[in-house]
Parts: structure tokens; C-alpha cells; sequence
């Protein structure tokens, strides 16, 4: 039996925000069965919840970005990452700000807090989404395509001119211990050609050496240097899996991402929920042995630098 997760207990922490700049405190709350990944502006008085669902996301310009007009909730794709990679389903998330703060541009500062706060089993079974026949949809000269297969795979492909980055391939297989170990450490990058433009749209004011690897036109500038010699293919697997989550369920299918992004991302989960006789929604009874053991918690969470 694979319960349902949710965190043991309220935990706070406080981050600024990659766009607005702003020091935002995220407060996380445990939640009962089928409540879901739902989020409150609590600095917006009677604002409602508003759900982790593909179909309640407006922008999807360098971030992804839930809800309308002044309800909006930004850059909430590396903390849905985080909870898919721990198979957490069902959290409030209270933000006194407009985006979940950056942390350190990956998933890693969110698995350390969960890590301490606990993940505690609710009493009802979890439903996972079973791929049945392929979508795909195209954007330019981008495309991703999602198709049956026994458990969560992400074959994703980048391409930037740039010569630290160039053409990136990974095929990562979902389990929660390759997410934590492969997957979680990796932090969003940025050329530094691009960031006046950027500001000037009203983007990356938070943005520094400290929560984004940086590129000039020729090398990595970050002090540290890289986490892994692919960190960037790995970011974007990490953004999947962030972006993909918000199909409301674990899901088992292969996705094939080429020059990947967070619109691109969000036309696939719209087309493939769109799509009724491309998935079911089944129970753990249906799914085969191996689906389940992916979701199994390592006996340690750990994450080191």
C-alpha cells in the first residue's frame, strides 16, 4: 500500500523572490486526504486558495506562475518539484508575497526543510495517472510528447550556443532516491548578456550568484562552479517534473522534451487532460510492482553539496 503524504508538521521559512526581489516568507502546512498542493496569499486579504492544477496557470514566461490578477502566485515550479520528488500530495502553502522564494535556485534548501519538518502517511491510498496513447504538442521548434510507459521516465534534450552548454541529453528514471541524489541539486542558470533585458521586463530582481549559476559568453562565473558537469539538462528535469505535477497526480508515462520550458511544459498537461482517452486515473492495485517501488522513501534523505 502507497498512502497518501503530507508534512508532519508547520514549518516556515523565509527567501527572497527571483522576479519581484522581495523577501518572502513561505509558511507550510500539513493537509488531510484529496485536500491536493494548494496555495494562499496571506498580504492579500480574502484571497482564495488557489489549487496546483496545470489548468489554473497564466504565465509561463521564465517561471511558472499560478492564478489571476492580483491573486497570482509565481516560481511555484521548484517547490512542485520538490514535493512530487518526496511524493508529498497534499499541503497549504502560505506565502505573504507574489512567488515562492528561489532558495538557492534548485530544490535542495526545500528537501533539507522537509527533511526536518517529517513526511507522515494519511490514511487513504494513493491514485496515480496511467498514460494510454501519446500527445504531443509543438511550439516552434520545440516539442515534448508524453507516452505510455510502466513508470515516470524524462528524456529531455537543450540546445543553447553557448560553449559550457551546448547540446545536453538526459534520461532520467523517476524513483524518489535518484530525484533527491540526481535531480534535486540542480539550480536554474542565466547568460549575464540577458539580464538587462530581463529587468527591464520586470524579471529576475532577486537574481545573483547565490541562487542561479551565471554564464558570461564563454565560462560558468559562480565561484563554485557547477554541481554536475550537466547541470543545466538537470535543471530542466527538474523543472518537468515541477511543471508536470501540477496534473494533480504521480504519473506513469514516458516524457521526451526537445528545448523544454515551462509553456511548452503546461500545453502538454493542458492537451493531455483535454485529451479523456489519453490517460485514466487508477488506483495502486492497477500498477505493477515496480511503478510503486519508485515512490518509496529512501530510509535517509539526504542531500549534500
Amino acid at each position: 500500500m502507497i498512502y497518501q503524504r503530507t508534512i508532519a508538521k508547520k514549518v516556515s521559512t523565509l527567501g527572497v523572490g527571483i522576479h519581484s526581489g522581495q523577501q518572502i516568507r513561505l509558511t507550510l502546512k500539513p493537509a488531510p486526504a484529496d485536500f491536493g498542493i494548494q496555495f494562499r496569499r496571506i498580504d492579500l486579504p480574502g484571497a482564495p486558495l488557489v489549487a496546483a492544477d496545470a489548468r489554473n496557470v497564466g504565465v509561463t514566461e521564465n517561471n511558472t506562475t499560478l492564478g489571476e490578477g492580483s491573486n497570482i502566485i509565481g516560481t511555484v515550479e521548484h517547490l512542485l518539484s520538490t514535493f512530487y520528488g518526496l511524493g508529498i500530495n497534499n499541503v497549504l502553502c502560505e506565502l505573504d508575497g507574489p512567488e515562492v522564494p528561489i532558495m538557492d535556485g534548485s530544490c535542495a534548501s526545500f528537501v533539507f526543510l522537509l527533511k526536518e519538518t517529517g513526511i507522515a502517511d494519511l490514511n487513504k491510498s494513493k491514485k496515480f495517472l496511467v498514460v494510454l496513447r501519446p500527445v504531443k504538442v509543438e511550439l516552434d521548434d520545440k516539442w515534448a510528447v508524453i507516452e505510455p510507459n510502466e513508470k515516470l521516465i524524462i528524456d529531455s534534450t537543450i540546445i543553447f550556443p553557448h560553449p559550457k552548454i551546448k547540446t545536453q541529453r538526459k534520461v532520467f528514471e523517476f524513483s524518489c532516491e535518484s530525484f533527491i541524489k540526481e535531480i534535486s541539486r540542480a539550480r536554474t542558470f542565466g547568460l549575464l548578456k540577458d539580464v538587462d533585458a530581463l529587468k527591464r521586463k520586470g524579471l529576475i530582481k532577486g537574481g545573483g550568484f547565490d541562487n542561479a549559476v551565471v554564464l558570461d559568453d564563454f565560462n560558468v562565473l559562480n565561484a563554485g562552479g557547477l554541481r554536475f558537469k550537466d547541470e543545466f539538462v538537470r535543471h530542466k528535469i527538474l523543472d518537468t517534473i515541477g511543471d508536470i505535477a501540477l496534473l494533480g497526480h504521480e504519473i506513469a508515462g514516458k516524457i521526451t522534451t526537445y528545448k523544454s520550458g515551462h509553456k511548452l511544459h503546461n500545453l502538454l498537461c493542458r492537451k493531455l487532460l483535454e485529451t479523456k482517452s489519453a490517460y485514466e486515473i487508477v488506483n495502486i492495485s492497477s500498477l505493477q510492482e515496480k511503478t510503486l517501488k519508485a515512490f518509496e522513501l529512501p530510509r535517509a534523505i539526504t542531500v549534500s553539496f
